[in-house]
Order: C-alpha cells, then sequence, then structure tokens
C-alpha cells in the first residue's frame, strides 16, 4: 500500500464526517452511523500514515542527523 492510498481513506473520511455533521444538523437518519463509519476511517487512515513513515527508510536517516 503506498502513501497516497492512506491519505485517499483519510480524505474519505473527512468527507463522510462532514456529510454525516449535515446530516445531524438536518436531524436525518443514519447520521449516527455516518459519523462513526467515518471516525474508524479516519482513525485507520492515520494508523497506516504513521506506520508507512516509520517504516520507510529515508526516515530512520532524518532521526540521526
Amino acid at each position: 500500500m503506498k502513501i497516497k492510498h492512506t491519505i485517499i481513506i483519510f480524505a474519505v473520511g473527512i468527507c463522510l464526517t462532514i456529510i454525516g455533521a449535515l446530516f445531524k444538523i438536518m436531524h436525518w437518519p443514519f447520521a449516527g452511523m455516518i459519523l462513526t463509519v467515518s471516525s474508524i476511517l479516519e482513525v485507520i487512515g492515520i494508523i497506516l500514515l504513521i506506520y508507512k513513515l516509520l517504516t520507510h527508510t529515508k526516515f530512520k536517516d532524518f532521526l540521526n542527523w
């Protein structure tokens, strides 16, 4: 998995958060479910991004400067 895929997962989570918030404001159904799914996607995206950064070879060189 490339870093761009993790950023896409995180961006989809952010978009769903905005949609879920609009659903919540309008008192439409499924707002809680959309917000839950978006939060899970954001957490997965952040965890994958941190994992990719820590396992990247040049990141270790950056820490030793």
